[in-house]
């Protein structure tokens, strides 16, 4: 099983990711955090990949391995990803996206809903403007495993989102699971049950694992998700 990081040209940028699972087997996508990469997916992606399925989890620009090129717009985030699954030959998959990856997911699915066959959202917050706003980050000492510049770029966005991300949420219309953290995540479960309104297909579980669902609680998570993918209608890419 390779899980070596690999690279690739994806809109003007190197983007690292790390592949699980055969070649011919149907492809899922991980979109990781804010401030983590792909192998933060290093315990999740072997039993996924188990189904059988071929699993792909990139690095997003200002993360690990991937080009720091500035620039960290959502949009530029989904444009990576987009132009990732179609420089690997991939016109379909199933993307689950945790927190910030969860937010590239939805924008990939609002612009290319063909390309999304279902959609997982791991403790995603709905994009409200934060009311007091975020304040502005303080650098920590060190080295870093991501570029400073995306922490300030995407808390800008986050308080003051793009209102038209949520006016195109009707465009999900293929199967989503939302999956909260529950009380003790720092996002508001209200926000997941806000998507669970919007979105035309919505199926909704609570794991009450705060906000980092899949690393607290993996054998949970993979139950939910397993269950989720598993029907029958795939095809490879």
């Amino acid at each position: 099983m390779d899980t070596e990081p690999r690279t690739v040209r994806a809109n003007g940028i190197t983007l690292a990711y790390r592949v699980w699972g055969p070649e011919d087997a149907p492809p899922v996508v991980l979109l990781h955090a804010r401030g983590t990469d792909g192998a933060d997916w290093a315990e999740i992606a072997p039993a996924l990949a188990a189904g059988p399925r071929r699993v792909y989890a990139p690095d997003l620009r200002g993360h690990g391995r991937s080009d720091w090129p500035g620039g960290y717009a959502y949009e530029a985030m989904r444009d990576d990803v987009l132009a990732f699954l179609r420089a690997l030959g991939i016109a379909r998959a199933d993307v689950v996206g945790h927190s910030l990856g969860g937010a590239v997911a939805y924008l990939l699915a609002q612009y290319s809903p063909r390309l999304v066959r279902r959609l997982v959202l791991e403790d995603v917050p709905a994009p409200f403007p934060l009311d007091p706003p975020r304040p502005s980050a303080e650098r920590p000492d060190g080295d870093l495993p991501y570029d400073w510049a995306m922490v300030l770029a995407t808390d800008e966005q986050r308080n003051a989102p793009d209102p038209l991300w949520w006016d195109h949420m009707g465009r999900l219309t293929m199967p989503t699971l939302l999956i909260g953290g529950g009380p003790t995540s720092l996002i508001p479960q209200e926000q997941i049950a806000a998507f669970a309104e919007v979105l035309p297909d919505a199926r909704r579980v609570t794991i009450d694992a705060g906000h980092l669902v899949h690393e607290t609680r993996p054998e949970d998570f993979l139950a939910a998700v397993g269950e989720f993918l598993s029907p029958a209608d795939r095809t490879p890419s």
